[in-house]
């Protein structure tokens, strides 16, 4: 199970920090990822960290977003700066096994707007 938490509204320029909480999987094992997914347009990757800790970003947050994890809390966090209303929408954190097995959380809303 995934579990988001940290979404909300926030103005342009601001901050905030996601984290998606992970139970019954092997934590460690896992690439984990932030999805996004705005009214209208297809679920795209914005983040992902492999198990040893490689990060990939999409171009458009490159710079702004960073995503890590801690194996010790079984938790991904995906830190955001500098938010444009382009961000808005419903965040979700993804665990792959990378062998057929992913799981999906339940999406948080990241709005920004002034």
């Amino acid at each position: 199970q995934l579990v988001e938490s940290g979404g909300g509204l926030v103005q342009p320029g601001g901050s905030l920090t996601l984290s998606c909480s992970a139970s019954g999987i092997i934590f460690s094992a896992y690439a984990m990822g932030w999805y996004r997914q705005a009214p209208g347009k297809q679920r795209e990757l914005v983040a992902s960290i492999t198990r040893g800790g490689s990060t990939n970003y999409e171009d458009s947050v490159k710079g702004r977003f960073t995503i890590s994890r801690d194996n010790a809390k079984n938790t991904v966090y995906l830190q955001m700066n500098s938010l444009k209303p382009e961000d808005t929408a419903v965040y979700y954190c993804n665990a792959d096994s990378l062998r057929g097995i992913t799981y999906w959380g339940q999406g948080t809303q990241v709005t920004v707007s002034s």
